[in-house]
């Protein structure tokens, strides 16, 4: 090997060494550790229940108004939403509460009809007084679960009805009140459990408000069950 070739070796040995040198004098920086993922973000607190929500949410309903079309069917919609919700949200019994003093016939065969139609039982309770229409309503309920406590007054009567106008469209609504007068009669024949002559003589006699005990109530198929609430 001549001079220059041994210069040329050593050189390279040289910067092999100098580049190694660089190389390890500072070492390469370490990947960062994974960080830790972030924990979930907590839900922001429900809003505050507005009032009655309770009650809905519970299944408890109240027809404390006149019977007409503008204050059944917030009762009649209600029920079919129940009928209607997932089974695990709706509720088991759906409580409807009765303190009226009647009202219209038709509106409350419509309420009439969704209570016996419902999936979910309807058990009713007459509080303070329910007369008329209110009876109605009272003995739709689920039989056996149908409550009055002692202090409710109770009253039954003949359906009442007039019309005016000309001769054929009185004799027209005549006709229509005929025909009402014996669903109401076939009404309390099938939540009463008493034949036409008794319920005629002590819940549907001409020209007689039939005001009740709960007791009497009772004993006419009205209710099933009084609650001593002291």
């Amino acid at each position: 090997m001549n001079q220059t070739t041994a210069q040329k070796s050593v050189g390279a040995n040289y910067n092999m060494r100098n580049e190694e040198m660089k190389t390890n004098v500072i070492p390469e920086p370490k990947e960062p550790p994974a960080q830790p993922p972030m924990p979930p973000m907590p839900s922001p607190p429900p809003p505050p229940k507005q009032p009655g929500e309770f009650l809905r949410e519970n299944g408890v309903l109240h027809m404390d108004k006149d019977f007409n079309q503008e204050n059944c069917m917030p009762l009649v919609k209600m029920i079919m939403e129940y009928n209607l919700t997932p089974e695990k949200d709706a509720p088991k019994v759906i409580h409807l509460y009765i303190n009226s003093p009647g009202g219209y016939v038709d509106s409350c065969m419509h309420l009439i009809d969704i209570v016996k139609q419902s999936r979910i039982p309807v058990y009713t309770y007459g509080m303070g007084s329910i007369a008329s229409c209110g009876v109605m309503l009272m003995m739709a309920g689920k039989k056996g679960h149908r409550y009055l406590t002692q202090n409710t007054a109770v009253m039954s009567h003949e359906f009442s009805g007039g019309t005016r106008g000309q001769y054929h469209d009185m004799l027209d609504a005549q006709s229509h009140m005929e025909w009402t007068n014996q669903k109401l009669l076939e009404h309390y024949m099938k939540c009463t459990g008493k034949k036409e002559p008794y319920i005629r003589k002590h819940l549907l006699a001409p020209k007689t408000d039939h005001w009740l005990t709960p007791e009497e109530a009772v004993k006419h198929g009205i209710a099933d069950v009084i609650v001593e609430t002291y």
